[in-house]
């Protein structure tokens, strides 16, 4: 079905229109990487990556879509976004105030708490660009060059306004993307940062390979490894744990309804890929700031904070398992559905209605959430040990890898179910035409 409205796509200009909005917005998005922060020393900047041995800058790299080499207006990427939308996600599970506008006061309150996180996101900006200012006053290219063109404060203001009005402007089109176009703005904005990179890693591959660093044996071993990986994520992505509920046949007005079986679908993984990407950025914010500083003890907590340290995956894996039961809590809510069931007069074989309901498909929820926690640590630490041990480019990390296939599928699903609803509705339309001329 899907493949028939692919075929059929110029039928469908809604579609078309919010397709051509997703990839105009992207394009946007790829044209201001390349625009880099005034008073910065490229040739210096470009010498002092390339020689730079630390994984963290590739990891805050590829969430900023490769801003951060290049120091362009949308170095920060995203990430300060996802850092406020955390903070605020928490502070409504312990503020009454909070939780009172996301439940009582529904469109509105939303509204207030999206202004919160705009706020916030700016707060945050500022922190990160004031930091990044000055550590690149201090820091020096391999040759000896300064990477700053003039030095003081006029420098660091002007570094932070524009990294500031990059992100609050990349959060605008993450946004607009979301309601113009398809899918959520701001996994597609990390999903098009991360593909973005993909030809720079290949070449960078067949440079090791070349070179000798990496053997083809190796090289071979990986692909394997990489397509095993890949076929794993599609397969329990798509993975569910069906409840099967039972509806008793009941009379209504003159007509005996319900009897049927159907089953309540649980994915394995429902947070999706927002448990690593909020797990990164919690973990990028202070280790980012470190790295950009001249106090020792900041740049000790740089090392204890690299990707490639048993500390930074340990705390890497416990935020994950936090956040895939924090957003499965928020997404999912056994008791309206185990109160919708008994209203609908269904119920689950061997579980009584109500209470028990809720308190099985919680233990359920519970279950099948620890074993997609542990799926997605296993996923995004894994392949670390790959990079440490063969020198890989970062691009090939499990983080990215989880990203790019769970955006990629929730964007054709979204395509699919837009087909099939405007096939529905096509359907339906012939038949109104039908009887209106009998």
């Amino acid at each position: 079905m899907a493949l028939s409205g692919v075929e059929n796509l110029a039928r469908l200009p809604e579609l078309k229109k919010k397709l051509l909005w997703t990839f105009v917005l992207l394009a946007v998005y790829r044209l201001g990487i390349h625009i880099p922060v005034p008073g910065v020393d490229s040739h210096a900047l470009t010498e002092f990556f390339n020689s730079a041995s630390n994984t963290l800058f590739g990891l805050f790299d590829m969430f900023s879509g490769g801003g951060l080499m290049k120091l362009s207006i949308f170095a920060l990427g995203i990430m300060p976004y996802i850092s406020a939308s955390i903070i605020l996600q928490l502070l409504t599970v312990v503020s009454p105030e909070l939780k009172r506008l996301s439940k009582e006061e529904g469109a509105e309150g939303r509204k207030k708490i999206t202004q919160y996180t705009r706020y916030g996101t700016v707060l945050i900006t500022c922190i990160q660009g004031l930091g990044i200012a000055v550590g690149l006053e201090s820091m020096q290219s391999p040759s000896g060059a300064s990477l700053v063109l003039l030095s003081g404060w006029s420098f660091r203001l002007v570094t932070m306004v524009t990294l500031t009005a990059g992100t609050v402007f990349l959060m605008w089109l993450g946004e607009q993307m979301t309601q113009r176009g398809i899918g959520n703005g701001i996994s597609m904005i990390i999903f098009a940062g991360i593909v973005a990179g993909l030809p720079s890693a290949l070449v960078n591959t067949f440079r090791l390979v070349s070179a000798g660093e990496l053997s083809l044996i190796v090289l071979l071993l990986i692909v394997v490894l990489m397509a095993a990986v890949l076929a794993f994520i599609v397969f329990v992505e798509r993975g569910q744990r069906r409840i099967p509920i039972h509806y008793a046949k009941r009379m209504l007005g003159r007509k005996m309804v319900g009897g049927q079986t159907t089953h309540l679908p649980l994915r394995i993984n429902i947070a999706g890929v927002i448990p690593p990407i909020f797990a990164s950025s919690i973990l990028l914010f202070p280790a980012t700031l470190a790295n950009f500083s001249s106090v020792e003890w900041l740049k000790d907590m740089s090392q204890y904070l690299s990707p490639s340290s048993v500390l930074y995956n340990l705390a890497f894996v416990g935020l994950i398992l936090f956040f895939a039961y924090f957003y499965t809590a928020i997404l999912f809510d056994p008791k309206g559905i185990s109160e919708n069931i008994q209203k609908q007069g269904g119920f689950i074989p061997g579980i009584r209605p109500g209470a028990k309901t809720r308190e099985f498909i919680d233990k359920v929820l519970a279950r099948i959430t620890l074993w997609g926690a542990l799926y997605m640590s296993i996923i995004c630490v894994l392949p670390m040990m790959l990079i440490s041990q063969f020198n890989l480019p970062f691009y090939f990390g499990g983080t990215s890898l989880l990203i790019v296939v769970g955006v990629a599928m929730d964007f054709m699903g979204k395509i699919e179910s837009y087909l099939i609803s405007r096939q529905y509705e096509g359907l339906m339309g012939k038949q109104a035409r039908v009887k209106g001329r009998q």
